[in-house]
């Protein structure tokens, strides 16, 4: 995600306030978040190929997209592969691939329309893109590319790729900023076009539900500045969520150290790689500043890098202690960080469920209960119960 330090810093967790001003930023270092505790994890199937993303249907039914490509409807705890027609290259190298996936809300079948998003290309020519297509119950038909960011780029790193929808029907989309040194796009580091406006990359976009720009966009009048960027300044931003407010939030890979939860706004400047607290991975220096005026802070931010993935505010009654929690699953932590927020709306909490796998995914299912998806050549969707033991 965001942030820079001293060398020093980068074996310590941060929690920042988004809300102080950047020339007196509050940070109160903490430890390893502790285990959280009366949970268990009950397995609903261990039967899918690199799963990404998941999401429900309106009968209950999910859809989990593959890495490679692929698409399940998991029901019952069975698994079966469903057909799709039209769908553009698929690029499943590196970090690409078939990723993330949502039903549009207003949809309640039998007919529902399905989109998700993709690298698509080659290594030597991609980008991160949006589809759409009709789900009729068997199979994904009519598929249509409704948006590719642009300018194209190379290798298989930082496509973001989470997509979440408003409560007006307009769609967030995270697009990742291209690569790591001494990945280039165009005349300039790869990393550089988060702070470019006339570039998708490195940025959350606001869509209509047909891949246009949203109307209303805050930079769409501002001269050379893309008209389908809501936020920037983001490095990869791979988990978003919204709550019952409205309010957005992300969870956002950093280089070495300094992974962080924001809260996205419109207009805003999220400041990579000019704010971030994060170490670059070749050179071990400090990318940019901790704190920067006019960027906004993290809510938090994490040294060392937990690589975070899926993200879920819970509103369910199992674990009544839990409602209003953000969750965030991690890659490399191998757990799923449940983050509590103060009537301020500052991060006052944190603890962790350990899983023992990487954690692609996590979603609040139609049940109320969190479900978490791993990262691995057989991923499994994991249920969390409370423990009656």
């Amino acid at each position: 995600m965001q942030f820079n330090q001293l060398a020093q810093r980068a074996a310590v967790s941060f929690v920042i306030s988004c809300a102080a001003l950047p020339a007196a930023a509050q940070v109160e270092a903490t430890g390893a978040p502790p285990d959280a505790k009366g949970w268990r994890a009950e397995t609903v199937t261990s039967a899918l190929p690199q799963a990404w993303s998941m999401a429900w249907l309106p009968d209950g039914r999910m859809l989990v997209t593959g890495k490679d490509g692929t698409l399940h409807l998991v029901a019952a705890g069975n698994v079966q592969a469903v057909p799709m027609e039209g769908l553009p290259i698929v690029m499943d190298s590196g970090q690409g691939g078939l990723l993330d996936i949502a039903v549009h809300p207003a949809d309640k079948g039998p007919n529902v329309r399905v989109y998700m998003t993709m690298a698509n290309g080659t290594t030597d020519d991609n980008r991160t893109a949006l589809v759409q297509g009709v789900f009729d119950g068997k199979r994904v038909h009519g598929i249509k590319t409704l948006f590719r960011a642009s300018p194209s780029k190379t290798g298989g790193q930082h496509f973001g790729s989470r997509i979440v929808f408003m409560a007006d029907g307009n769609l967030l989309m995270s697009i990742g900023d291209g690569g790591n040194p001494p990945q280039r796009i165009g005349n300039m580091l790869a990393r550089d076009q988060a702070q470019n406006l006339g570039s998708h990359n490195g940025s959350v976009l606001r869509l209509s539900a047909d891949g246009k720009a949203a109307p209303g966009n805050p930079l769409a009048g501002r001269q050379g500045a893309l008209p389908e960027i809501w936020s920037y300044g983001h490095r990869n931003i791979q988990g978003m969520a919204v709550d019952a407010a409205g309010r957005v939030f992300a969870s956002e890979h950093g280089p070495r150290g300094g992974d962080e939860i924001n809260r996205i706004e419109g207009g805003r400047n999220y400041g990579w790689p000019i704010q971030t607290h994060g170490l670059d991975y070749t050179t071990r220096v400090a990318v940019g500043k901790p704190s920067v005026p006019g960027m906004v802070d993290p809510l938090l931010a994490w040294s060392p890098s937990p690589a975070p993935s899926g993200l879920a505010v819970y509103t369910g009654t199992a674990f009544p202690q839990w409602r209003g929690s953000l969750f965030a699953g991690n890659l490399a932590a191998m757990d799923v960080r449940r983050i509590e927020f103060d009537a301020a709306g500052k991060v006052a909490k944190q603890e962790r469920l350990s899983i023992g796998k990487r954690v692609r995914d996590v979603r609040q299912g139609p049940d109320g209960h969190l479900y978490v998806l791993t990262d691995e050549s057989n991923s499994r969707i994991l249920r969390i119960v409370p423990d009656k033991s």
